[in-house]
């Protein structure tokens, strides 16, 4: 049985502090049945090189603790959403929590404890900007965000599927029990981190979209094919992940990758593309955003929605801002 029929099975409403907690699209995910939906761009790049904040461990979740970072976020989301209702697309409104796991937040002096507490104060606060979206008539998609274990760039903390599945269970329990309407575990670089994911989030009954990033040569940075990659993880989990995703990366190192009609290519249902072409390590390294040109950028999604057949979740990562998502946003979905 898959997950998404599992959970339609399945009433998805918990009482928590006297609040009915009840996410608007956990059993029928609309992006899966064609509906275009933006995201937001590279919000950590953001922060760090325009805005010019310092975010030890390139994490953002602390701005959840106080009503200051609370309000940059909102400042943050703003101009994405503006931009998905100039072109009558919904949106995918991600919490900041990338690095919010068991190692990272230890990095950052954040107790298990308090780690869940800020996994669970992310939601809620998106749940609160969903309700004035909603209110003017988008569909808005809340994901609960997840990161590797280790860094994204190199697989240096490569565990078992089974190890993985033990690990990320922890902080994707918590998100199943808030208005998160799925979770989307981003920029993972190898499968075997990919198969305990999909398996822990299968087993919580929340859907899982799965987003490998890959090197200039499209492959991962473990080496893997992206195809024998997706492939993996499918064949472990019985097809558990809604769909795949590629992001972290331009779509020049992954194009070449699009021109057959193989299976795969089916699984894949959104690009978070970086707006630079350099390497990961030349990115690593760098101390100036390359923000790279949106409007070519947006050429290279029109090429991509013609080579991808379900590709319904466009938005951006590394570099990219507004600008990036609104040029994706007019080329895909406002006819010249």
């Amino acid at each position: 049985m898959s997950l998404l029929k599992e959970a339609s099975e399945n009433t998805v409403a918990n009482i928590t502090e006297g609040h009915l907690v009840m996410p608007h699209y956990r059993q029928s995910l609309p992006q899966l049945d064609g509906t275009v939906f933006l995201t937001d761009g590279g919000l950590e790049t953001t922060l760090v090189f325009v805005d010019g904040m310092d975010l030890p461990c390139f994490a953002s979740f602390p701005l959840i603790s106080n009503e200051v970072g609370r309000q940059r976020l909102r400042d943050y989301f703003a101009p994405y959403v503006s931009a998905a209702k100039a072109c009558s697309a919904g949106f995918i409104l991600g919490s900041p929590t990338w690095r919010a796991n068991a190692d990272w937040g230890a990095k950052l002096g954040y107790d298990r404890e308090a780690l869940a507490d800020i996994n669970k104060k992310s939601i809620e606060f998106l749940a609160t900007l969903r309700d004035d979206y909603v209110s003017d008539g988008m569909q808005v998609v809340i994901e609960g965000v997840i990161g590797p274990r280790g860094d994204g760039y190199r697989p240096d903390a490569r565990m078992t599927a089974a190890e993985a599945e033990h690990y990320h269970r922890e902080q994707i329990a918590i998100f199943s029990d808030t208005e998160a309407d799925m979770v989307s575990a981003y920029t993972l670089n190898y499968p075997e981190e990919a198969i305990g994911l999909a398996k822990a989030a299968r087993s919580l009954e929340i859907p899982i979209a799965i987003s490998f990033t890959v090197e200039t040569d499209g492959r991962l940075p473990s080496g893997d094919l992206l195809a024998a990659a997706i492939e993996q993880v499918d064949t472990a989990t019985d097809s558990a992940p809604a769909y795949f995703m590629i992001n972290c990366a331009h779509p020049s190192h992954f194009e070449s990758l699009l021109g057959t009609n193989e299976p795969w290519l089916g699984r894949v249902y959104g690009i978070r593309a970086n707006a630079s072409k350099k390497s990961h390590a030349e990115l690593d390294s760098a101390t100036q955003l390359d923000a790279g040109d949106p409007l070519e950028l947006a050429k290279d999604y029109q090429m991509l929605r013609a080579r991808l057949p379900h590709l319904s979740v466009l938005g951006g990562c590394c570099g990219t801002d507004h600008r990036h998502v609104e040029a994706i946003g007019r080329a895909c979905l406002i006819p010249s």
